[in-house]
């Protein structure tokens, strides 16, 4: 049984000589711009570029969908839509509009394991090792003790290798 690896680092840069995909989630109303989305635009265009045109054709954006956009030779990256709206600080902002004092986590852990399975169907198809952040942890507001099982039994116990990379600590903490 394969393990996830933990490792300090950029998820962006993803180590090894192998073939990669980058996974993280995303929201179902087509906002991007704040969290680990900030870092893989400013190394690609062609994740956001794809999840907007994704979520302007409304064709399959939806809970549980997975966009695979190529980046490189070697690289993808993995549009994993496992959230529900955006917190705000007003309350949680859907398609339709904001719930007002509604802070509820926007993760929707039935959707990632979803995600998940369809990831592990397009990794085993490249051969690729998956790379992640700790995907639904920030801004989606999930709890990594729910969301390592759920690539436990997704990913690594199919034999696909799996990274999560922590940011290093800034300086002076």
């Amino acid at each position: 049984m394969t393990t996830i690896t933990y490792r300090t680092g950029d998820a962006t840069t993803p180590a090894g000589s192998d073939l990669k995909i980058i996974a993280h989630v995303c929201n179902d109303i087509g906002a991007w711009g704040r969290g680990f989305v900030k870092a893989l635009s400013q190394r690609w265009p062609e994740p956001e570029a794809a999840y907007r045109a994704w979520h302007h054709s409304g064709d399959g954006f939806t809970l549980g969908a997975v966009q695979i956009v190529q980046v490189g030779d070697d690289l993808w990256v993995a549009n994993m839509i496992g959230q529900h709206g955006i917190r705000t600080a007003t309350g949680l902002r859907t398609a339709t509009g904001v719930r007002r004092g509604d802070h509820s986590a926007p993760i929707r852990y039935d959707a990632l394991k979803q995600c998940l399975d369809t990831l592990a169907d397009a990794a085993a198809a490249r051969r690729a090792s998956v790379h992640m952040p700790r995907i639904g942890a920030d801004l989606a507001g999930g709890s990594w003790d729910r969301i390592t099982p759920l690539i436990t039994a997704s990913l690594t116990d199919k034999g696909i290798t799996v990274t999560v990379y922590d940011p290093p600590l800034a300086s002076g903490r």
